[in-house]
């Protein structure tokens, strides 16, 4: 079977690859710059943008199965090529929001869930919550001052490691039983920011602080290079999640047969970031 990983370079799609080529797949993986990918020897290589799919027509032909990511204004157009071509599923990464009600960025990901689902080709849709790769916009604050300063601290979330999100992606595309199937994706623990500051801290073996600040001391800390409508979305988000925290979810584990990966765990892995 050949299979068509998009944004193959991207956070999930890097970590997609290997389990395709583990389970012996032809892999074929799209980026705009191969000469920096530095895919696997196994890997057909395509240079290309989703977002100008004319030049795409060729890579879809003999393609099984395709991940999928949002080619924003040029997502139907890549769906209409990928049916010409044959293609028999997409598994697309979408995001949990696609399952809230009149939610900006979950309307942008329904819609293109709706235009897959509209092509009669099977699919399956992965809608993670929050990456925990999120965290890394704490980085620079962690290495300088081992000093996070952020409002909402009892704003409950759950960190998915995407790990996970490639894990089920890649069982998506390797397994026509998901066929018709979301999956939305969570770590095990829904957690402050002080519980995920620890988990860093004791990742890293070394006292990271937390100091919660007024949602308009962050905003002035952070307006100047941080947009308005990304400081509103953010506000907004971690408002909702005091009342209603973000739920720990059955999925990665009811796909994969393991439970999903702690914080710790990502924070280990992702270590040299911090330091």
């Amino acid at each position: 079977m050949l299979v068509f990983v998009t944004g193959a370079t991207g956070t999930v799609g890097r970590l997609v690859l290997p389990h395709l080529i583990e389970a012996g797949a032809q892999v074929r993986a799209l980026t705009r710059n191969p000469d920096s990918a530095n895919f696997p020897t196994e890997i057909e290589t395509v240079q290309g943008d989703l977002e100008q799919p004319d030049g795409l027509r060729a890579a879809f032909e003999g393609v099984d199965a395709l991940y999928l990511i949002v080619a924003g204004e040029r997502s139907a157009e890549v769906i209409d090529l990928a049916k010409a071509a044959g293609v028999k599923r997409i598994v697309t990464l979408s995001s949990a929001s696609a399952g809230f009600e009149d939610n900006p960025g979950g309307n942008y990901h329904r819609d293109f869930e709706v235009a897959v689902e509209s092509s009669g080709l099977g699919w399956t849709h992965v809608r993670p919550g929050m990456f925990a790769t999120n965290l890394l916009d704490w980085a620079e604050a962690i290495k300088s001052t081992r000093t996070v300063r952020a409002p909402y601290d009892a704003a409950r979330q759950a960190p998915v490691h995407e790990k996970d999100v490639a894990g089920v992606a890649a069982a998506a595309l390797l397994d026509d039983s998901h066929v018709g199937c979301i999956y939305t994706l969570s770590g095990p623990e829904s957690l402050t920011k002080s519980e995920q500051i620890d988990a860093i801290s004791t990742a890293l073996g070394e006292l990271v602080r937390f100091e919660e600040v007024t949602p308009e001391q962050w905003r002035e800390e952070n307006g100047a290079y941080v947009p308005d409508y990304v400081l509103d979305w953010l506000q907004s988000y971690w408002q909702n999640a005091l009342t209603t925290p973000e739920p720990v979810l059955p999925d990665v584990e009811n796909v994969l047969g393991r439970p999903s990966t702690p914080l710790i765990d990502w924070a280990r892995d992702h270590q040299d970031d911090f330091r």
